[in-house]
């Protein structure tokens, strides 16, 4: 046998081999060689070397194991019976995969990577888009912060007329009987409007809604509720809750709260300056509607409106009146108090910061009872 003879420590065996040019078939001794696999003629001679990653099985009974090479422009083919060398073949080429060897391992790795893309969303989601959020929200021009605002307060009123008596105006303060109300409650808000220096004027509006509760939108925009105005026993009580409102408006809580929950769809329509597009400003109106803030973000509410009301001359233990009392009732507990911080925490925190300061009426008697009255029914 010449040089190109078989070594025999390789792995080797019998086989049929068709050469493609002739219909001829020759007897061959096949060779597992470390990185081809290599058809010698009975006498030594080398027939083909094909590349064990170019190989190509081709249809065959079951007992024979029929393989090419891939884009090989010579339609030759080796044909192998003997059941242990067909499984030597199978076990070093990867395109040969007779047991399903191969498709086992890529299920696998399907399986492992789609859990590991899921684990990686949800981490997005959990950790990721809340730190997005904090970083990019700051960045938003105001201008584009009023624009989304006016886009989520569209979207925000028609959720409001949901269930609402079609006969009577949602907004308080619009009849001829509410105007001393009305002109009331623009008073209280223009004495904390000032003080608090804003980078954007306020909007707030009073609504027919029973719930003693207030939202705020980005921009400005901040809806008191009806049953808010009937808790508060003082001016000063009212006062607080909005301050604390004012805060959410001052930290931009709102936008950065609609950045990590409408996602990059949203952040994308801001930037393009469509706030329309893909339904991510309904979600965004369903997310100031329906979830509530961070312990670390209400808190820092309250802070800003214990510091606000010592501005005005408020009472500075009115907001934890106020909570104290709505937390103590027996009516479904508001977006104000739900889920956390703990109420009696937040109370807590609101006594250590107030101070003895000096106070000041907010609203005389007169326009308080105005106020109070403002959402006279129709």
């Amino acid at each position: 046998m010449n040089a190109t003879s078989i070594d025999s420590s390789n792995a080797h065996g019998r086989g049929i081999f068709f050469d493609g040019l002739t219909t001829a078939h020759h007897d061959v001794v096949v060779e597992l060689a470390p990185h081809t696999l290599q058809v010698h003629g009975v006498d030594g001679r080398v027939l083909a070397q094909w590349p064990y990653d170019e190989l190509e099985t081709l249809p065959s009974p079951d007992d024979v194991m029929r393989l090419g090479r891939a884009r090989d422009a010579v339609l030759a083919r080796l044909e192998i019976t003997d059941p242990q060398l067909a499984a030597a073949i199978d076990e070093r080429s990867l395109p040969v995969d007779r047991t399903g060897r191969i498709e086992r391992r890529l299920r696998a790795k399907v399986i492992f990577w789609s859990l590991a893309a899921t684990a990686s969303l949800i981490l997005v989601a959990v950790v990721g888009m809340p730190l997005i959020a904090t970083k990019l929200t700051p960045l938003i021009p105001y201008a584009i912060e009023r624009r989304l605002g006016v886009a989520i307060d569209a979207q925000t009123r028609i959720s409001l007329e949901e269930g609402h008596r079609a006969d009577t105006p949602l907004d308080c303060g619009s009849a001829e009987k509410e105007h001393a109300g009305r002109v009331a409650f623009e008073k209280l808000i223009r004495q904390m409007e000032m003080p608090a220096g804003l980078p954007f004027p306020v909007k707030a509006t009073l609504v027919r809604k029973p719930e003693a509760n207030a939202i705020t939108l980005p921009g400005g925009h901040i809806y008191v509720y009806q049953g808010l105005v009937r808790e508060a026993q003082t001016p000063d009580e009212l006062a607080g809750v909005i301050a604390h409102e004012f805060g959410h408006v001052a930290h931009r809580d709102g936008t950065r709260k609609i950045v990590q929950n409408a996602g990059l769809s949203l952040l994308f329509g801001m930037l393009l300056g469509d706030f329309i597009g893909g339904g991510a400003v309904v979600v965004a109106a369903q997310t100031l509607l329906r979830t509530s803030y961070s312990r670390e973000v209400e808190a820092s509410a309250d802070g800003y409106a214990v510091m606000l009301m010592a501005k005005i001359g408020g009472d500075q233990r009115a907001l934890a009146a106020i909570l104290s009392r709505i937390a103590g009732g027996t009516h479904a507990e508001p977006k104000i108090l739900a889920d956390h911080p703990e109420t009696h925490d937040r109370i807590v925190a609101i006594e250590a910061m107030a101070t003895s300061a000096p106070r000041r009426p907010l609203l005389n008697q007169i326009d308080w009872a105005a106020l109070k009255a403002i959402c006279a029914e129709q």
